[in-house]
């Protein structure tokens, strides 16, 4: 019996010729800008230069859907990154929060076919929270900036980049 051999294809880390939002909630400044931070670097350290990168501050986590759908769709950007801290409190608001943050980016990517790279940290406490930010361990902003490039450029391998839309206008500044 024969062994199968499909075509495998991956996305690779080069930012260098990729054009990225990161939209950022302001709502737990002190984490998100951590978050923040942590994003900026893997994109420096994938190649991306400052005039790729374009940030927006959104008010807190429930604008990030909103925002970022607006700038998957403009077709200025491959990949948007949204950053955000949602930590439970002692009512059931964390709940609705976390939940429309995270089902309108899903949302926002999909229907815009740009990947949105979710860096939405939920925590119980302000201690787990701080920990998922970088300030002790990982930092999930960076972890999301290496997903949105790798993503961006998985579609380009694949050739899925136009997949439903003019190919010219989902890469516009990608030759």
């Amino acid at each position: 019996m024969s062994e199968l051999k499909p075509k495998i294809v991956r996305g690779n880390l080069d930012a260098s010729r990729l054009r990225v939002a990161i939209v950022v909630s302001r709502w737990n400044d002190l984490l998100t800008s951590q978050l923040l931070r942590g994003a900026l670097r893997g994109l420096e350290g994938c190649g991306a230069g400052e005039d790729q990168l374009e940030v927006l501050e959104v008010p807190g986590a429930l604008e990030l859907p909103l925002v970022t759908l607006r700038a998957a769709e403009s077709g200025r950007f491959d990949a948007v990154i949204a950053l955000g801290v949602v930590i439970r409190g002692e009512t059931p608001h964390f709940e609705f929060v976390a939940g429309q943050a995270a089902s309108g980016i899903a949302s926002a990517s999909l229907s815009s076919r740009t990947p949105i790279a979710f860096g939405v940290v939920t925590a119980d406490t302000v201690e787990q929270a701080t920990n998922r930010c970088g300030l002790k361990s990982g930092n999930k902003g960076y972890e999301a900036a290496l997903a949105a490039i790798e993503m961006a450029n998985l579609l380009k391998a694949a050739d899925l980049a136009g997949a439903g839309q003019q190919k010219e206008k989902a890469f516009p500044h990608v030759v």
